[in-house]
């Protein structure tokens, strides 16, 4: 199967409703250690039923769930400003891992660029909109600002200590043929809900500098249009053939044994609530003002 961008986990806490200037908002509390932490918790206004199956699951048995969700970071300007973490529900179940697969509360599949940021001073993983018929054809159908909001990067805050390979780090100084090389990292990650961070757990696929095909706004040239022409996406070229990486005794370096390649395809039964048809991250539009 080919490699896709991807950013999808559990988290279990209490699920509280808010009425904030006549709106309902949704949050969820998680306890830690030194203090109970509370997310907002937002739904596609496509898929209403999520919020409807919500409250009913409330209302029957609890607020306390095992939710299934795309985590969504927001970057203030300033490495000294902490990002804030926010979550969007895909689904929940009744506390089972049958419809999760192998993930356990508060970890998450993760697939994406290695790479530093601007705003951020501990490396990410950046997660793209992945490039299918669907996701081109709603994009076609956005205005430019819709467009650039639409494509912009999921970028993931992550604790890698002794990664296989560096995190790409853009240098001023240097010409673009003399940057290091970018890699397309493949893992399973657990959430610090104390630290609002991501930490490595383990390889689900090797490294490669290969990176899958994904929608990279183009910024139009000339005054703006109101009533735009048609303009196709700027779509990335694979990179060169992927490396063969290898460990300090010379063999070459694979997934985790260890642990298993996760393999999160979620299945309705009669236990799990699904409300989204694929974990493949915002492979869905999404209207990212919520």
């Amino acid at each position: 199967m080919d490699n896709f961008f991807q950013a999808v986990g559990v988290i279990r806490g209490e699920v509280i409703k808010e009425i904030e200037e006549e709106n309902e908002k949704f949050y969820v509390c998680v306890k830690t250690e030194q203090d109970t932490k509370k997310y907002r918790l937002f739904y596609s206004p496509h898929h209403r039923k999520t919020l409807s199956a919500l409250k009913l699951e409330i209302k029957n048995h609890g607020n306390l769930l095992r939710l299934i969700v795309y985590p969504k970071i927001l970057h203030l300007p300033g490495k000294d400003k902490p990002h804030q973490v926010r979550f969007q529900l895909v689904g929940f179940n009744d506390g089972s891992n049958s419809g999760v697969a192998e993930l356990d509360d508060f970890e998450f599949k993760l697939a994406g660029k290695w790479q530093f940021i601007a705003v951020c001073k501990t490396p990410v993983i950046s997660v793209h909109r992945n490039l299918t018929e669907k996701t081109l054809e709603y994009y076609k159908t956005l205005s430019q600002d819709s467009r650039k909001l639409f494509a912009g990067a999921l970028h993931l805050p992550l604790l890698w200590d002794s990664a296989p390979v560096e995190p790409f780090r853009f240098n001023r100084k240097l010409e673009k043929e003399e940057q290091g090389e970018t890699f397309f990292v493949q893992i399973k990650a657990k959430f610090f809900p104390d630290k609002d961070l991501f930490c490595f757990d383990s390889l689900t696929g090797v490294p490669t500098t290969e990176l899958p095909k994904f929608i990279k706004f183009k910024k139009r040239k000339g005054k703006k249009d109101k009533h735009f022409s048609e303009q196709k996406p700027d779509i990335n070229k694979p990179a060169s053939p992927k490396p063969k990486l290898k460990s300090k005794h010379g063999a070459e370096l694979s997934p985790n044994t260890e642990t298993e390649t996760i393999q999160a395809e979620l299945k309705p039964n009669t236990e799990t609530i699904l409300l989204e048809p694929s974990w493949k991250y915002r492979q869905e539009p999404i209207n990212r003002d919520n």
